[in-house]
């Protein structure tokens, strides 16, 4: 019943809260909060917070992507910035115009990687490190489950959520399967229940207790993980498996909060870190051997490369991208390379 400025938060508070009468969630220091965790919370109950994100998430990808990319085009190609030193861990990060942060879940992500082409005679290559980052835990946590789940060459979250539900395997859903995907990764950045029942839907005791079946399942992965905070707080850096530190500045803290993010900063930085120094130590060594194929390297994307490579030297070139990426590094368990190919980088999932 008035027009709005949809971009201003203030006018928006304004709207759902008072106009349309709904319970604040949240209050900073301006007024009541409508960021993205707030939207979210109250999109199941009210369609219009539902309309908010969905308006945010496409003015994003207009303005960052469709309205700019062509700005940035030289010599007929797009030219991203990689950076060394732009995350702590040692991801290589992207700027102007990042490529490295468009949405790969929805179509409209995948419809913007379309645009992206090969040369004329050449085909995109992607070779994708499958759940690097678990099977890093894996090998530093040593958890008899998580081991034999990667050695048995099943999906891992899958045995994870046979585990935790305590049910046979074939007999557990895509919902179970979700729930334990969501506690897979999110262990590894330190997620509560509170952030688990925001992801997955589940009432806070049961996010609880989904965690707590967890680390009686992944007996190793909790032990590695108390192993990880003491040794950190005793030295005051973690290391990563190629010797990369982080030096955490509150790991000894008495203010609890500051203490608890640098414990989660440490297990975040081992095993993302140790990630980026395998991604890192195999672009160096491919790097003298993809002239061979007639190839380029063009992008790093956290857990993946993406080459051009001539159409008649493709076998040839993924057998070895393969080979090589494979044997990046001798972990406790296998690493596992997908590899995809096609005309445009919308088609390579």
């Amino acid at each position: 019943g008035l027009t709005f400025n949809i971009n201003s938060p203030k006018q928006i508070a304004q709207v759902l809260f008072e106009k349309m009468g709904i319970s604040p969630v949240k209050k900073n220091k301006t007024g009541y909060s409508t960021n993205e965790a707030v939207l979210e919370t109250l999109q199941n109950d009210y369609p219009v917070a539902r309309e908010l994100l969905n308006f945010r998430k496409y003015s994003k990808l207009l303005n960052t992507y469709i309205n700019t990319l062509p700005d940035h085009l030289f010599h007929g190609r797009i030219h991203t910035c990689l950076h060394q030193t732009g995350t702590a861990t040692g991801r290589l990060s992207s700027s102007d115009p990042n490529l490295q942060n468009i949405p790969i879940k929805e179509e409209v992500g995948k419809r913007i990687r379309e645009a992206f082409v090969p040369a004329p005679g050449n085909l995109l290559v992607s070779a994708d490190y499958s759940q690097v980052e678990l099977r890093i835990m894996a090998h530093f946590s040593e958890d008899v489950n998580m081991k034999k789940a990667f050695f048995d060459g099943i999906d891992i979250h899958r045995r994870t959520a046979s585990l935790i539900f305590d049910i046979p395997e074939e007999k557990t859903g895509d919902h179970e399967r979700r729930i334990a995907k969501s506690i897979n990764f999110g262990i590894i950045y330190g997620m509560g229940a509170f952030k688990l029942s925001q992801e997955t839907g589940l009432g806070f005791r049961d996010a609880k207790a989904f965690i707590e079946k967890y680390f009686e399942v992944f007996e190793g992965v909790k032990s590695y993980i108390e192993r990880l905070k003491q040794n950190a707080s005793k030295n005051g850096f973690v290391e990563t498996l190629l010797g990369h530190k982080r030096y955490l500045q509150f790991i000894n803290s008495k203010n609890k909060n500051l203490r608890e993010a640098d414990e989660r900063m440490a297990v975040n930085t081992v095993i993302q870190g140790t990630n980026a120094d395998i991604m890192k130590k195999m672009m160096i060594e491919i790097a003298p051997f993809i002239k061979d194929f007639d190839a380029k390297m063009i992008l790093q994307i956290h857990d993946e490369l993406l080459f051009e490579v001539k159409e008649e030297k493709l076998e040839k070139f993924e057998s070895f991208l393969k080979e090589k990426m494979e044997s990046a590094v001798l972990l406790q368990v296998p690493l596992k390379v997908s590899i995809h190919s096609g005309k445009n980088w919308g088609v390579l999932k």
